[in-house]
């Protein structure tokens, strides 16, 4: 088991339970301690005994599945829905329980402990995402055990874990090519062996895109991707330290414009010239610095402080909606200015620009007090966002695009928002009898957040909002042993989103009561689980963009659509069955959820049983495999997404464009054990090439990725 540290103890034995932010509980403390990646779960085999629920996408699971995509695997994951946008996962929208999907704005995202989101506090959008190529596997806790994590606790915590720095001098090569002149290749080594530890590692990823650009345009619509990481340990007897450095680099010819509907079923991967010129150029860098000291045999403390920096240019078509939208109602003319065909005399070309920092310090300490493993722990975090965007403008004149004119920022492009959060927590994790463990938590949140709106120069605010949330957040929840197989499990915490930079004094935010409830069974390789899970909202909101509207279709700002009730069921089963030379895994697993406005609402419109936005009410997957002793693998990956609504309340409309399709697809990887070090892979995404509108957000239908095939091979050194 990979953990936040690497325990040498002579006499001692662990007993390791990682469910702090920044620690791993245990309950004796060894001499040399390297530190390593930051969990909050430690593991799948300690998934399946929480007291709340959660999940690891195994490093195993990484590897076989060869993950570039972090919409494809999180498929895999009960509770979790994934919008796709552009078929590649560069901007997931990620949604967990209800917590809609919108940017992944309603979830808490981090990235080895951290928080990764560009602005976890003032604008929470993941127009960054970290390279998953980099990433040796994934954790997602639900559940009251999130409290210790935050800022957004109503949903679900996902924590990326990077590569670790290697126990002994060691590195691998990986090399993948494809169709679409797909070329991504990982490598790294390092050495964990002495003292001093060190890992280099880099990512490349390129594509030319599976979309087809009309007319005379000679750009392709892929995209290139450079991603490295440095780090560097030292490790003493009773201390270490860890500092990691990480700069990627993305430059992309990604679109918000998509397809009409007529236009999309008779070529769903067609791009419309108007979009020839939409680019996204974004800039990451990261740093954090690590710190574990022991205290006394049964206290420690680990602090990290952290610095994340973000810059982005997405230079894109701003109202293609528009033309989509006239152009499904039958306008003619909208049609052929999509087609290239008739002439418009200015296009509006923004220059999304923005920049973010995001900056913090992290200090955790864990006592074993007899029966209890108390963690009080507190985070000072700061986040902005600096949006100052011009406007180019365009005539597409015979299908061609010349420049007309630039207009400087002004108003809503030209702002500034800022959020000061200072977060602490107390967590008791007791032992009360040898069936019983309770765990309780408790979070105090206080939240300032403020936004500037300049006029045409930075000279002058024309306007200025500012909002203030302070909260406390109870939870409690725990786990009964039945019997050496059975464990039941059931917890309550209140949850909390912050509303961002841009609310005003007088909005609230959005708060939740939450439930869940189940039962796992486990033996030998067999393992069953079924949870219930309930959310009561009292002011159920949106956050509103250009690339997620609201249901009120605005695209700033916050959009309040009342009190709502979010149910499920998530369940899941794995077994290995064996065969003489053969091992077949197998995973199944499912989640239902009903989500819906519970009380009618004058401001908004909307009246009981209305359906909230992006929750699908069915996903499932399988996952199968083949095992052979001769060193050859297959594995068959089955995904399935239910149709969801567009805008709230799409189950009263007749609109035909009010939802997006179901999609089922089928992945197939093959592996072969060439050596001892090497192996070779071929991966066929989406066998059966079935392409459906996954996405109608933003500006119209959005296809998933066609059949790809790809071949590679993985060399360990």
């Amino acid at each position: 088991m990979e953990s936040l540290f690497i325990m040498r103890n002579k006499n001692l034995k662990l007993k390791i339970i990682p469910l702090s932010l920044m620690l791993v509980m245990s309950t004796a403390f060894s001499d040399d301690v390297i530190l390593q990646n930051i969990e909050i779960i430690g593991g799948n085999e300690k998934a399946k005994t929480l007291p709340g629920s959660g999940h690891v996408v195994t490093k195993k699971q990484m590897q076989i599945e060869l993950t570039d995509d972090i919409n494809q695997v999180l498929k895999t994951v009960p509770g979790v829905y994934v919008r796709e946008e552009d078929g590649y996962g560069l901007r997931p929208n990620i949604g967990i329980r209800g917590a809609t999907s919108e940017r992944s704005d309603k979830i808490t995202l981090m990235e080895d402990g951290v928080l990764i989101a560009p602005a976890p506090y003032s604008n929470p959008s993941a127009y960054y995402f970290p390279t998953i190529m980099r990433m040796q596997s994934i954790e997602v806790l639900k559940g009251a055990p999130l409290l210790k994590y935050g800022p957004q606790t109503t949903g679900g915590v996902v924590n990326l874990l990077s590569t670790p720095i290697p126990a002994t001098r060691s590195g691998r090569l990986s090399t993948f090519l494809g169709e679409n002149e797909q070329l991504n290749t990982h490598i790294y080594f390092g050495d964990g062996s002495g003292k001093f530890q060190y890992l280099v590692e880099a990512v490349r990823r390129d594509t030319n895109g599976f979309k087809e650009i009309d007319g005379r345009s000679n750009k392709d619509t892929g995209f290139g991707i450079s991603d490295y990481v440095i780090k560097l340990g030292l490790n003493n007897d009773s201390n270490s330290f860890l500092f990691k450095a990480q700069s990627s680099r993305e430059t992309s010819n990604e679109t918000y414009l998509g397809l009409t509907d007529a236009d999309y079923n008779a070529n769903p991967n067609r791009r419309y010239a108007m979009s020839s010129i939409d680019q996204m150029k974004n800039d990451h860098q990261g740093y954090s610095l690590t710190y574990f000291q022991e205290l006394t045999d049964n206290s420690y403390l680990v602090a990290t402080a952290y610095r994340n920096e973000f810059a982005r240019d997405w230079h894109k078509l701003s109202g293609g909606g528009n033309y989509v939208d006239s152009a499904n109602g039958g306008d003619a003319t909208a049609q052929g200015q999509l087609d290239g065909t008739i002439d418009i005399d200015s296009l509006n070309y923004k220059h999304n620009n923005r920049s973010y920092v995001s900056e913090g310090i992290q200090v955790n300490a864990t006592f074993e007090l007899a029966s209890h493993t108390v963690e009080v722990g507190i985070r000072s975090h700061e986040d902005s966002m600096d949006r100052y965007q011009p406007q180019d403008y365009y005539a597409q004149t015979n299908g061609s695009y010349v420049y007309s004119s630039t207009t400087s920022p002004s108003g809503s492009n030209n702002r500034v928002e800022t959020a000061d959060a200072t977060a602490l927590h107390i967590a008791d994790t007791w032992q009360a009898t040898d069936r019983l463990l309770v765990n309780a938590v408790l979070r105090h949140e206080d939240v300032e957040s403020s936004r500037k709106q300049y006029g045409s120069d930075r000279t002058t605010v024309a306007s200025s909002k500012s909002n203030e949330s302070d909260i406390l957040l109870p939870g409690l929840s725990f786990t009964y042993d039945v019997n050496d197989n059975i464990q039941t499990l059931a917890g309550y915490h209140k949850g909390f989103s912050p509303i961002g930079g841009g609310a005003s004094s007088e909005q609230e935010p959005e708060e939740s009561d939450n439930f869940e409830y189940g039962a796992r069974y486990k033996k030998d390789d067999f393992f069953v689980e079924g949870i219930g899970f309930f959310s009561d909202f009292s002011d159920k909101s949106e956050n509103c963009s250009l690339a997620s509207p609201c249901s009120n279709d605005a695209t700033s700002g916050t959009y309040v659509t009342g009190e709502a009730e979010i149910s499920g069921l998530e369940f899941q089963i794995q077994n290995t069955f064996k065969t003489g030379n053969m091992q077949i895994p197998v995973s199944l697993v499912y989640t239902y959820t009903k989500a819906e406005i519970t009380g009618n609402n004058n401001a908004s419109g909307y009246v009981s049983g209305d359906l909230l936005k992006a929750v699908p009410e069915n996903v499932f997957s399988i996952r199968a495999g083949f095992e052979h002793n001769s060193g050859w693998d297959n594995y068959a990956i089955f995904k399935y997404i239910d149709e969801t609504c567009v805008s709230t309340g799409c189950n009263r409309s007749s609109d035909a464009f009010a939802k997006t399709d179901e999609l089922f697809v089928v992945d197939w990887v093959s592996r072969y054990e060439y050596s001892s070090n090497t192996d070779l892979f071929l991966k066929v995404v989406n066998v059966f090439d079935n392409q459906a509108i996954i996405s109608r957000e933003p500006d119209g239908a959005r296809p998933n990725k066609p059949r790809t095939i790809s071949a590679g091979v993985r060399i360990n050194f």
